[in-house]
């Protein structure tokens, strides 16, 4: 199964399930991640048991997606893996052109071969840099050439391959960057998601800024590289289809991570997983939060049958519900369904100051869709602010 990106996304249903353990645990990230402990065993079984759980709320929609992410999927071993496709199958069938997608760090390429055996037709790669230095700074446990390696393996073994990038490190320079996001876009994957590095707080690059060092480039110096960044993977036939994203064709595009920004619904298993549900028979668009620590996800799995805790479940009010849909569906290149979002929500977004973004030069409109300029993707928080009622 393979996913396409010829179809519009705002009423599927997606399944995303956090694996939460990470050899290693990277400086900069802030996702819900713990060193393996030995009871992956169990978190498994906590797992499927919450899945079917899951489908006795949301009915008999099929999923458009079903994606592996975390901390490190590509830790888990590959019949579990096959376990959990075979559970969603089951539990609720897949459409036609459904994406099965995992996120993979390069040390695991050895098992990328069983994974893509197993039903997973797009791995999305963390990378994150070719050059040993920023790898090394960045805390990550491959260098450069197995990278390249971990690319051909993933390119052997899976329909759809994506390479993460993270740029904007202090002290990288335009020219610097444009070679190794070159390299990306010329290694044979059809998709290449380049996100600037952001110093996020509790994370041990947070403290460290903290202390006053600097690690990331900002201002006016992080918006030399974004352009760069569009400029280049346009020029190699990858362009945006999202402010971080950028894909050879249709069909590399990620389903899974369309879902979230067009505003579909999806399910969300594992550890801290997250949530959105608003056309299944709970009554009205919740948000849901799994709980966090393995060992209370698995009790309450265990206790309930569910594993979102006791309080890990909001209802979203329609102005909330329409702050995130707007946040997010802005991020896209094809833009804001404006028809869409007021019918989901009943809540319209400001006109008058959507016609003075317009002048300005920050957004457009075409038919019902709202965008974002190249000049407004630059400020994209800031123009979306503006235009909330």
């Amino acid at each position: 199964m393979t996913g396409t990106g010829d179809r519009q996304l705002g009423n599927a249903l997606g399944l995303y399930l956090h694996w939460p353990y990470c050899a290693r645990i990277c400086p900069y990230c802030d996702f819900n991640v713990y060193r393996p402990k030995g009871d992956d065993e169990a978190l498994l079984s906590a797992i499927l048991a919450d899945m079917a759980d899951w489908r006795d709320k949301t009915g008999g929609r099929r999923l458009a997606s079903l994606h592996f992410g975390g901390g490190t999927p590509s830790l888990m071993k590959p019949d579990w893996i096959a376990r959990v496709i075979d559970a969603a199958d089951s539990l609720w069938g897949f459409e036609d052109g459904a994406e099965i997608g995992l996120e993979a760090n390069p040390a695991d390429r050895a098992r990328f071969a069983a994974i893509g055996k197993v039903g997973v037709a797009r791995l999305s790669l963390g990378v994150q840099s070719f050059d040993d230095r920023v790898l090394a700074a960045l805390g990550r446990d491959h260098d450069g050439a197995q990278a390249r390696q971990a690319i051909e393996a993933a390119l052997s073994a899976f329909e759809r391959v994506s390479v993460d990038m993270i740029y904007a490190q202090s002290g990288q320079t335009n020219d610097a960057w444009k070679r190794e996001l070159g390299e990306a876009l010329t290694s044979g994957a059809g998709h290449v998601s380049a996100y600037q590095l952001t110093i996020e707080p509790g994370t041990a690059f947070g403290k460290r800024s903290e202390r006053g060092e600097t690690l990331a480039v900002d201002g006016d110096g992080a918006a030399v590289l974004y352009e760069a960044t569009q400029t280049l993977c346009a020029s190699q036939g990858f362009p945006a289809y999202e402010v971080s994203n950028h894909a050879r064709s249709p069909a590399d595009q990620s389903v899974h991570n369309r879902i979230y920004w067009e505003g579909g619904d999806w399910i969300g298993v594992g550890p801290g997983a997250h949530g959105r549900l608003g056309q299944s028979t709970l009554d009205g668009r919740v948000a849901t939060t799994a709980c966090r620590r393995p060992i209370d996800y698995i009790t309450a799995v265990n206790t309930t049958g569910s594993g979102v805790g006791a309080d890990g479940t909001e209802r979203l009010a329609p102005g909330d519900d329409l702050v995130e849909r707007a946040f997010l569906g802005l991020r896209v290149t094809d833009g804001l369904d404006l028809d869409h979002l007021h019918r989901t929500t009943g809540v319209a977004l400001n006109a008058e100051a959507i016609d003075r973004m317009i002048g300005d030069g920050f957004l457009q409109r075409a038919g019902v869709r709202l965008r974002l300029t190249e000049q407004g993707r630059l400020l994209a928080d800031r123009v979306t602010r503006e235009i909330l009622p």
